[in-house]
């Protein structure tokens, strides 16, 4: 068998720490406290890298010995070194072009959105829609309405997205352009919101945003794409996340990472699910999950199955609390859900499907299971994005389908304000990290960004404590220990998309990921973690931040 590069870094790390001709490090990072990710053993204080790996770890007498002439040497002051953060599902590409494109609504009162709205329309030429993106109707003192838009902007279309990427608000131009009446038939997969009087209250959710969307021109140029990834890849690399799974890449978003990798600004390894719309293209060109390289890889096929749990979209068992004989929203038949990963299976795609609640995550199951009698894989990893309310027995099919698990990591927190939807009963199983991690299944951290933001200690505070930022605790059944969090944040988002072997620990062989904080998380208390930020941030060897 022919040895590749981090075999033959592995085998002499393997070795007694002597100076081989030519095999000096070309970095040895020193006196830090080094997480490592793997089982425990003699502390680690120092780390060599060469070519873009790490070529050995040990004491500070051992690394630094090994060090040549030419060898660049770091003290890192005692710092905490962690492997670099896996965002194992997010939008950035997306979230770039709203930030290219759209206002910033992330304010915490309507007037504030109504101004910034405004602004925007006075400079926007007469026609053409204004956009907003970011909102979060729960950090407003209520939601946004129709009127409030018709009072911001009435001689434009206006949209404001959610962060969360299911709900839209729409004044009366908006809804007119897309031919929505008084009483429009909600969409299949979609829904149309009415306020008391029985009018058009100006939300849309999943397809029927999709149907307000699509009338908007899309003039975004391939540059746009490209600077896209830029813009957010700088974002990612402040918070230390080296890699991310792209949730939802078009054509034209692949080719904006690999400008942007091309071009040297993009700063994390992305691993693209590609969005099922284009799945006949991606098979004529013999695409298939593995197709890149170790910055932009292509993953699986995207599809979902319900809506979302921070809009109240998701397909939930039981209705949600307050909203009577409400269940949320159903996206994607059993029919098509299956036909589309038939096809991605066969073709050699990874399956990776959008499922919050039990219904959905049930159908999905189904889908896997019956793919894994037709036509068994050895190692399948079907993935459930999100996978948030669960029952015991969906977790065993889970198990024993050979799936993963993608929850949000920092939902608890960060959206804590519309758990309530959810009350405390259905909460102890939403976010389900001690359930997946006690039945022997490896959840990832996700932060689905833009819904949360992309930072890993808002990750590791939200699954360790479930505390939200008024102090209640929602599903206290869920927590699970900080070298549990750490090790979903880094090693198990590798494994979800096969590259566990490759990045996820501080080991020899493995590539040059990681981040140095400005405080330690095992050595300060909990309420502390959200202040800790990354100093540095490697990928490949090379500092990106």
């Amino acid at each position: 068998m022919q040895n590749t590069r981090r075999d033959v870094i592995k085998a002499l790390a393997a070795l007694p720490l002597v100076r081989f001709q030519g095999s000096d490090p070309d970095l040895v990072l020193h006196n830090g406290t080094v997480y490592t990710g793997t089982s425990s053993g003699p502390e680690i204080t120092a780390i060599a890298v060469r070519d873009g790996r790490i070529l050995g770890i040990g004491t500070d007498k051992e690394i630094l010995g090994s060090a040549g002439r030419k060898t660049r040497r770091v003290d890192l002051a005692r710092k905490r070194v962690m492997p670099g953060f896996n965002d194992a599902h997010a939008h950035p590409w997306a979230g770039g072009l709203d930030q290219l494109k759209s206002v910033a609504c992330d304010k915490t009162s309507i007037e504030e959105i109504q101004a910034a709205l405004r602004t925007r329309a006075a400079a926007t030429p007469p026609g053409r829609w204004v956009q907003g993106y970011l909102y979060d109707d729960g950090k407003t003192p209520r939601p946004l309405t129709r009127s409030d838009l018709d009072a911001a902007v009435p001689d434009h279309p206006v949209i404001v997205t959610h962060r969360g990427g299911h709900t839209g608000y729409a004044n009366s131009l908006a809804l007119a352009t897309a031919g929505a009446t008084a009483t429009p038939p909600d969409p299949p997969g979609g829904r149309f919101e009415h306020g008391p009087d029985g009018q058009l209250d100006g939300r849309v959710a999943d397809k029927a945003m999709a149907a307000v969307l699509d009338k908007i021109p899309d003039d975004s140029t391939r540059d746009d794409h490209r600077r896209a990834v830029a813009l957010i890849s700088k974002l990612y690399a402040s918070y230390g996340v080296t890699s991310a799974c792209e949730a939802d890449a078009t054509p034209d978003g692949l080719q904006g990472y690999q400008d942007a990798r091309d071009a040297g600004e993009l700063k994390y390894r992305a691993y693209c699910l590609m969005n099922v719309e284009f799945l006949d293209r991606y098979i004529a060109a013999g695409l298939h999950t593995g197709f890149g390289d170790s910055m932009v890889r292509i993953g699986g096929i995207k599809q979902y199955a319900d809506g979302s749990i921070s809009e109240r979209t998701a397909w939930l068992a039981e209705p949600y609390v307050g909203i009577p004989n409400y269940f949320g929203v159903e996206s994607g038949t059993r029919e098509s859900l299956y036909e589309n990963s038939r096809k991605a299976w066969g073709a050699g795609f990874q399956l990776a499907t959008h499922a919050n609640g039990e219904r959905a995550i049930d159908r999905i199951l189904s889908v896997y299971e019956q793919l894994s009698r037709e036509a068994p894989r050895r190692d399948p990893r079907f993935r459930i994005e999100h996978c948030t309310v669960v029952t015991p027995e969906l977790i065993a099919r889970i198990r024993n389908v050979g799936a993963i698990p993608v929850p949000f990591a920092g939902y608890v927190n960060f959206h804590g304000d519309v758990m309530h939807f959810y009350g405390d009963e259905r909460t102890n199983r939403m976010f389900a990290y001690r359930s997946f991690i006690d039945a022997g299944l490896r959840p990832p951290t996700s932060s689905d960004y833009t819904a949360s933001p992309p930072s890993p200690m808002l990750w590791l505070y939200s699954m360790t404590t479930r505390m939200d930022p008024a102090g209640h605790v929602w599903g206290a059944a869920q927590r699970i220990t900080l070298a549990e969090a750490g090790r979903s944040a880094t090693l198990d988002g590798a494994h979800a998309s096969f590259e566990e072997h490759e990045k996820g620990t501080i080991e020899p062989g493995k590539m040059a990921d990681l981040v140095v904080l400005s405080e330690d998380p095992w050595a300060v208390p909990a309420e502390h973690w959200q202040k800790i930020k990354p100093e540095r941030t490697m990928l490949g060897g090379q500092w990106v931040y």
